[in-house]
């Protein structure tokens, strides 16, 4: 039994060697992790010089395939003290919804920053891949 299970091992680890360099040959010219991801960030909602609600933001910085990744992934904390300071500079308040910012806004202004702190040319986009308010707040009034 102990005979048949040495002759059959190789016969089964064979094939998987193939298989293994195929994958890694598809993955060649990808551009697997070339992004930021910011820790959550709680950006204010203000309406008529009140504060009214927080909302935390996820948001990832996609990066160009020039990009140095690991540098660049150092710079986390940059990139989210931009955001903040961005976010009190002038908040990204939707006027039709307290309860969500306005990631268009949001995502511009990230797109600048964050090309003042890496360089130019090694920031393709910024997303923002979830946000959660504080608290439900009513819509505001017309």
């Amino acid at each position: 039994m102990l005979r048949r299970a040495l002759i059959a091992l190789p016969l089964i680890l064979l094939p998987a060697a193939p298989r293994a360099a195929e994958k890694e040959k598809e993955g060649e010219g990808k551009e697997v992790g070339q992004y930021v991801d910011l820790a959550p960030v709680a950006l204010p909602i203000v309406a008529e010089g009140r504060l009214v609600n927080y909302v935390f933001v996820y948001v990832r910085i996609n990066l160009t395939g020039k990009a140095d990744v690991p540098r660049l992934r150092e710079k986390e904390p940059h990139f989210r003290d931009a955001l903040v300071r961005a976010g009190h500079r002038t908040p990204f308040t939707l006027a039709s919804d307290y309860s969500k910012i306005d990631t268009a806004k949001l995502s511009a202004t990230l797109q600048r920053e964050a090309t003042a702190i890496a360089g130019p040319g090694l920031i393709r986009s910024v997303v923002v891949t979830s946000q959660s308010p504080r608290r439900r707040v009513a819509t505001p009034k017309a």
